[in-house]
């Protein structure tokens, strides 16, 4: 006990001595002119005019219409400063008839195509590696939630909707369609978005529509983010609170507002084993998915016999921690609208995790499983979200058919306030022949958010887990508090999980642990010639305890203390930490014995990352010190090159060197090597190899991918998989064609 309290005292003087810098610096950071402000009274409107003849969607903006549409260029920057003159100016017109909403921007630059900043053809590009324009739609008038469409001066397209500004649900798809033409003095860029894309009341005739709506451009080439209406440099364009109103509209008659897409796929697998024994199999598959808007705010969604042969492959990770592991989700149908389930924005802690669905294991790079049928229901208005999901899963040789179920209910209440229920069920059923038992799970999670103020944002949740025994009770809860204002941010974090929480649906960083991670740093904005390599200076520190949730007793716990955060005016990025250490908690790193005693050390880490932007790009991080009784050195290296668009050639490399470790002063190297190529003729037909080699496990892997969109979303994908073994003869390989074709009704 006295101990813990003797800890509990260095930790508490730590946090208030690191709480003293930084008021200490308040003058300097508050002495800034550029603060929060309140979005108006009376938002500013913006009319779209409509078209009097066929818009050719070709990026040209030739067409007599747009002559006459009132142009909008009363923009505001964001970055790199707030408010004030720009250097890339931006104009945009509004249409549309009776099928679609256009937007016709031209973007200035003076230096043309050299101007241009693109790293390549992907679709759903890396916001912040390219120039964009990007357009914020609210239908409903929410002012809470967003669907954004976005282009480079190439087209490449990326979509996303948001939730709160908070939870960015970036592998969203709409149907639409967007053209680019780069000339000598910047870039034309011409959107036509299909009215049935998008989900609106409908009005009786007469009546005035009004929907919200911001603009913005991010300028790569000197990093200048500008935006209309205004917005504080605090957040993003995506806060609708602050949103203009489009008006002028006259929306189309109701359509049936049906998606569908079904697929074909043929697969070849191949598989050696250890003493050279061949077996191959082929399989021939179809399914789909349907999409229908039942009405303008609510969607349901089918899928049958559901594939995920073109989702990425997940990246091989060392973990030298003793958390589990999160591997985000990849497949389309699940990250769709997942933003409304409880946890969605919680890394730590998920009641509701699906990659839990149609993997053997969801926390390893695991085997699929294939799902039968799945159905999800969303209805979100203003007052209130109300969301389901039901999947069914196969059995598998070692587990029964699994069933699950998901049942969400939020209320919106004030002005950016929620509070939200949600119960999960799994059913894994019986497989006798195998002895395999019926398997219960259920958890109940109550969450919500607030925001009294724009700058502060209150997350919680508590939630409870039950299994098949009526004892087998656990609890997990979770607590965020963040202050933003424009200068400064200061947050506190927490985290209980109790030994006995088990959501069979969802994901849990570790049980038996109680996490807190206060903290804060503030931004810095230097003025002055001087200083114009320099964009923010954001000093500041974290802490990171752990005591056990059983007893409360102390853990282990980090400062993580970085007086050096520089970002700079490309982008780039030089950071340096100091990391003092206190560890009570006794795990064994890589199958390591470490001695159960108590430890205090202290680590140090640098980083430096170059423009993203730039032709030639790399990143390099290096932390070495005490770890436990020996020594850790952990090297991350990555370096990416892209001539020109279409070719862009990555790689990246992780080291961690053990000296002396543990009861048996174990020495050891692990080497991560990794390389991606990714070729595109155009945004449309593109093809890429990945290749990764970790010698903690002597594993091998290649992912081959080649896609061609024959039509809006629609797809032939060739797919080559392999995992080896190189201490074995052990390897796995499949060869994959699928072709996806969507239609919209």
């Amino acid at each position: 006990m006295l101990s813990l309290l003797h800890h509990t005292f260095l930790l508490v003087q730590l946090f208030f001595t690191g709480s003293i810098l930084f008021f200490a610096l308040s003058p300097i950071a508050y002495g800034q002119n550029a603060q929060n402000f309140l979005p108006p009274e009376k938002a500013p409107e913006v009319q779209a005019r409509e078209a009097v003849e066929v818009i050719t969607v070709d990026g040209r903006l030739d067409e007599a219409s747009w002559q006459e549409a009132p142009v909008i260029d009363n923009f505001f920057r964001m970055e790199p400063r707030q408010g004030g003159a720009y250097r890339y100016p931006t104009h945009v017109k509004i249409l549309f008839d009776d099928k679609n909403l256009y937007f016709g921007v031209f973007a200035w630059d003076s230096l043309g195509r050299k101007g241009v900043r693109v790293q390549d053809f992907r679709r759903d590009f890396m916001y912040g590696e390219n120039d964009v324009i990007y357009i914020q739609l609210d239908p409903q008038n929410l002012r809470r939630y967003c669907v954004s469409f976005q282009v480079t001066p190439l087209g490449t397209q990326r979509d996303l909707q948001v939730f709160d500004d908070s939870f960015k649900d970036n592998d969203w798809d709409a149907l639409w369609r967007v053209r680019t033409a780069v000339v000598d003095s910047g870039y034309f860029a011409e959107f036509a978005i299909p009215f049935k894309s998008l989900r609106y009341e409908r009005t009786a005739p007469g009546d005035s529509i009004s929907w919200g709506v911001t603009l913005a451009r991010m300028a790569r080439r000197g990093y200048e983010t500008t935006v209309f209406p205004a917005i504080p440099q605090a957040y993003s364009p995506y806060r609708m609170t602050y949103a203009a109103q489009l008006k002028g509209l006259q929306l189309p008659e109701p359509s049936v507002n049906l998606r569908a897409q079904p697929y074909g796929l043929f697969q070849y697998d191949r598989r050696t084993g250890e003493e050279g024994q061949v077996a191959t199999e082929q399989n021939f598959k179809a399914g789909g998915e349907l999409k229908w808007a039942v009405n303008p705010h609510a969607v349901l969604d089918l899928t049958f016999n559901t594939d995920f042969a073109q989702a990425d492959v997940d990246r091989a990770v060392n973990n030298l921690t003793r958390f589990n592991i999160f591997f985000p989700e990849r497949r389309q149908f699940f990250l769709e609208n997942s933003g409304v389930y409880a946890g969605a924005s919680v890394n730590a802690i998920k009641p509701f995790f699906s990659r839990t669905i149609g993997l053997a294991n969801a926390q390893f790079n695991a085997d699929p499983v294939p799902i039968e049928a799945g159905a999800r229901f969303t209805d979100r208005t203003e007052a209130r979200t109300l969301a389901g999901l039901f999947v069914r899963q196969r059995s598998t040789e070692n587990q029964g058919v699994a069933n699950f179920g998901v049942l969400r209910y939020a209320k919106n209440y004030g002005r950016q306030n929620s509070i939200g229920m949600m119960l999960t069920h799994r059913l894994d059923e019986a497989k006798p022949d195998i002895n395999f038992t019926q398997q219960n799970n259920t958890t109940l999670t109550i969450d919500g958010l607030m925001r009294p103020k724009d700058e502060i944002t209150i997350q919680y949740m508590a939630s409870a887990s039950r299994d098949n025994s009526p004892d087998n009770i656990g609890f997990a809860a979770h607590l965020y508090v963040g202050y933003f204002p424009n200068n400064m941010y200061l947050g506190w974090l927490s985290n209980m999980v109790n030994r006995k929480y088990a959501p069979d649906m969802g994901y849990v960083f570790q049980n038996d642990v109680i996490q807190h991670n206060p903290g804060g740093y503030y931004i810095i904005r230097p003025k002055g010639k001087k200083w114009h390599w320099i964009r923010r200076w954001d000093p500041g520190f974290f802490l990171n305890a752990y005591q056990s949730a059983s007893d409360g007793a102390f853990q282990s716990a980090q400062i993580d203390i970085f007086p050096i955060w520089f970002i700079f005016q490309d982008g780039g990025k030089f950071t340096g930490s100091i990391l003092p250490t206190w560890e009570h908690f006794f795990f064994q790193p890589l199958n390591i014995p470490v001695a159960a005693k108590k430890y205090y050390y202290t680590r140090y880490r640098l980083s430096y990352s170059s423009d993203a932007s730039k032709k030639i790009s790399g990143s390099i991080s290096y932390q070495w010190g005490d770890y436990y009784d020996g020594a850790l050195q952990e090297l991350n290296m990555g370096i990416r090159v892209a001539p020109i668009p279409h070719i862009a050639f990555s790689a990246e490399y992780t080291y961690n060197g053990i000296q002396a470790l543990g009861e048996q002063q174990t020495t050891t190297d692990i080497h991560l090597v990794t390389g991606e190529l990714r070729l595109a003729y155009n945004p449309r037909i593109r093809a890429s190899a990945f290749y990764q080699y970790n010698t903690a496990d002597q594993q091998g892997r290649w992912n081959i991918r080649g896609s061609w969109e024959l039509a809006p979303l629609s797809f032939l994908y060739i797919v080559f998989n392999e995992n080896s073994f190189l201490d074995t003869n052990v390897r796995n390989q499949s060869l994959i064609a699928k072709l996806t074709y969507l239609k919209q009704f």
